[in-house]
């Protein structure tokens, strides 16, 4: 099975992988959580971990009793997490700069930096809060604030906003519907519709950008 493949499997049966995961760690379950929203979110080189779908199946998870998670210890690792994961990211960048980022790259994109930049420029700071809530563009936001020498007290208070509302309403989404028959018994539809509904306003800016740079006849 090719890594794609094998992405794909785990993304599409998240809420199995993951209550394998915890059965099989216990309480350890957190730190990996931890760690994997961490890795998201700090670190330039791995936009492609689960965010949204990772928070919600933790959430639906957290409220079975037998997987021995508790959704506010939950709540507290995982944004610490998003938090210090940003935070991070945002000290990267000042430190390397945008200069690591290739046209031909397989991860760091010229293109990804330019559109997370895009954002930046229509958004200003709020930028840090709206992509938390879109896949790559969150990852990068952080990275391209520290390379632009951002000020730093206004990053850490959107920083500290955007992690409370993403970690909060991605988790407890979870915790509050997860257990909901339809949802339970449709859970990859649903993995899948909270991955399409996070890439939609990314597309949506995308389309609106070309056709802004298409010459009105």
């Amino acid at each position: 099975m090719s890594f794609f493949a094998q992405a794909l499997d785990y993304f599409r049966h998240l809420d199995v992988h993951l209550g394998a995961l915890i059965t099989q760690y216990g309480t350890w379950a957190y730190a990996i959580l931890f760690g994997i929203i961490f890795c998201e979110t700090g670190l330039v080189v791995t936009p492609f971990l689960p965010g949204d779908s990772l928070l919600f199946a933790a959430g639906a998870l957290a409220a079975n009793p037998q997987m021995g998670l508790s959704i506010l210890p939950l709540f507290a690792v995982l944004l610490a997490a998003a938090i210090l994961g940003d935070t991070v990211n945002y000290w990267i960048g000042q430190a390397v700069g945008t200069r690591v980022f290739k046209d031909d790259a397989r991860i760091l994109k010229t293109a990804y930096l330019v559109k997370t930049q895009d954002f930046f420029a229509k958004y200003g700071g709020k930028t840090i809060i709206l992509a938390r809530f879109m896949p790559i563009v969150r990852t990068y936001a952080p990275f391209v604030a520290g390379a632009s020498k951002m000020d730093y007290p206004k990053f850490l208070l959107y920083n500290v906003v955007g992690g409370i509302l993403w970690v909060s309403s991605m988790l407890f989404a979870g915790y509050f519907f997860g257990a909901v028959p339809f949802v339970k018994n449709n859970f990859e539809t649903v993995v899948i519709a909270i991955i399409i509904l996070s890439i939609l306003p990314g597309i949506f800016e995308y389309v609106k950008h070309r056709r802004a740079r298409v010459p009105a006849r």
